[in-house]
């Protein structure tokens, strides 16, 4: 919850280059030449960043680290909803309150605007009004194909899709760092903790890809983990 960060002071982050940033970077930085104030706190692993049902305050970027939104079941299992990493936009609500809850996997840094001031601006400035817009449609682009792949694909499928998703969003010089860990993954995907583990091992097995450290994986071959997520 904001309350908790209120423990760490924020800060003031320099200018953005809209030339070379993400669509939601590039929103960050119209936000900026609007000029509303964005302010910067810093959660610890596990921390909670705002909980289910709370007032949506505010519209939250990933500045470093990784952040996931999840629901918790009646059963007390946990369904994922996303990962947030660096440069993502999170806590965009079509009401009053977050449908989940917002945790840190690891030590974050996140970027937030108050949700009023930026509805206030999006009335009178096309470029934040069009920024807004786009962000929601790729939440729910993002909802529709996560509910195709919970619905349609088997365990393999759903673990190859993932890995791609990842290697778009993470992999450096081939090499993908996940800041999950493979329940997160299991919770994201659907699965058990030992189907997700299972599925890794026998793309191993293949050539597939490669593992350096427990979170560290290098994609050998893409086109057959494409064909599988087929």
């Amino acid at each position: 919850m904001l309350n908790q960060s209120l423990r760490t002071p924020a800060t003031t982050h320099a200018p953005i280059d809209p030339s070379s940033c993400s669509p939601a970077e590039q929103f960050f930085a119209t936000t900026g030449h609007a000029g509303l104030i964005a302010s910067e706190f810093t959660y610890k692993k596990e921390e909670e960043i705002y909980g289910e049902d709370e007032p949506s305050e505010y519209v939250y970027q990933v500045v470093s680290g990784a952040v996931r939104s999840y629901k918790l079941l009646s059963d007390g299992r946990r369904q994922i909803g996303a990962f947030y990493l660096p440069g993502d936009v999170f806590g965009l609500e079509s009401g009053a309150t977050h449908r989940l809850t917002a945790e840190a996997i690891v030590d974050t840094t996140v970027r937030l605007i108050k949700r009023r001031s930026l509805e206030q601006a999006a009335a009178t400035d096309v470029n934040i009004a069009r920024g807004l817009w786009s962000m929601t449609a790729g939440e729910l682009r993002h909802a529709e194909d996560h509910m195709l792949l919970l619905g349609r694909k088997n365990a393999m499928e759903r673990v190859a899709n993932f890995l791609l998703e990842m290697d778009r969003r993470l992999a450096v010089a081939g090499m993908m760092a996940l800041p999950m860990c493979r329940r997160d993954i299991g919770d994201y995907l659907g699965l058990t903790l030992e189907t997700v583990s299972r599925a890794l091992s026998q793309l191993q097995s293949k050539g597939i890809l490669g593992f350096s450290g427990a979170r560290q994986i290098e994609l050998r071959n893409r086109a057959q983990l494409r064909n599988l997520d087929a």
